[in-house]
């Protein structure tokens, strides 16, 4: 397997974990807040991160400035951007949230090019306009609402598309010295501020719910799968291709959260959303071949 098969094929699996995660992550938060899940998560993936390093003999040891570097950048993806997704779902819709965020692969282009120059050539930007097409169809953007009472949940939303962008551009360019690992291990760390102040607060107003045993099986699987798995492959997928390559596999979400919510939810799949996943696939192809210089 080349590094550009590699690189798409660990972004696809990321995203489609992501995909499944939501369907566990709406079961939970009916018992946990999601700032007190989002902790959960980043604890148990730096755990499962730590304890997979040691096993692996893995240098942890970093300079000062690239610990501080690493956990800005964390403090960027994890403390604010899952941060505003959190805050842009609850004031808005679940419809504008999974449009308004597939504009991230657009605003990892505009980094990318600003940041790491990368060229923003016809083939990438026919790509991206091609996979954009597929994701609307996908998600079938009749369905959302421009409400004057969701304006704040829905600039929260493209807030968090916007940081989340920023983010992944942003391990592109520190993980060319830093091994994937070890970088995904301190930038959770970086997130954590953010989230268990967040959830103090949570849990004065709120508190929780009943923890069973299904519950903790959630937790365990959204910490240990959807956090330190989804995002190691993530964060893998940007060290190895073009920022913009690497975002457009964000596409692959939308498709296995609808083909979930057939399986389980009996929702139905659509010619158009079909379609739609036929555009992603054509998109991700035509990226791909230029990033192989085909």
């Amino acid at each position: 397997m080349n590094k550009t098969t590699l690189g798409i094929v660990s972004g696809l699996i990321a995203t489609a974990i992501w995909g499944a995660m939501y369907v566990v992550s709406k079961a939970i938060m009916e018992t946990i807040p999601p700032f007190t899940l989002l902790t959960s998560r980043l604890i148990l993936g730096s755990l499962t991160l730590l304890i997979i390093a040691i096993f692996q003999r893995k240098k942890l040891r970093v300079s000062k400035n690239t610990f501080w570097q690493i956990f800005g950048v964390g403090f960027i993806g994890y403390g604010i951007s899952l941060g505003f997704q959190f805050v842009g779902t609850h004031l808005s819709t679940a419809a504008n949230g999974a449009l308004v965020t597939s504009a991230t692969p657009t605003f990892v282009l505009i980094f990318a090019a600003l940041i790491l120059k990368e060229k923003i050539t016809k083939k990438r930007l026919l790509a991206l306009g091609i996979a954009s097409l597929g994701v609307i169809a996908v998600i079938d953007p009749r369905s959302t609402q421009l409400d004057s009472t969701l304006f704040w949940g829905n600039i929260s939303l493209v807030a968090a598309a916007l940081t989340w962008a920023l983010y992944s551009v942003l391990v592109r360019k520190t993980t060319q010295d830093v091994n994937v690992l070890v970088f995904s291990l301190i930038a959770f760390v970086g997130g954590i501020p953010t989230s268990i102040t967040a959830s103090a607060y949570e849990i004065s107003h709120q508190g929780l719910g009943e923890i069973t045993l299904g519950i903790i099986a959630g937790i365990l699987f959204l910490g240990i799968i959807a956090t330190a798995l989804a995002m190691y492959l993530w964060n893998t997928a940007f060290a190895l291709l073009d920022a913009s390559l690497a975002s457009l596999t964000f596409f692959a979400q939308p498709v296995v959260g609808t083909i979930l919510g057939a399986i389980f939810l009996g929702e139905i799949i659509t010619p158009l959303f079909l379609f739609g996943g036929l555009l992603i696939g054509i998109g991700l192809i035509i990226a791909s071949r230029e990033e192989n210089g085909i």
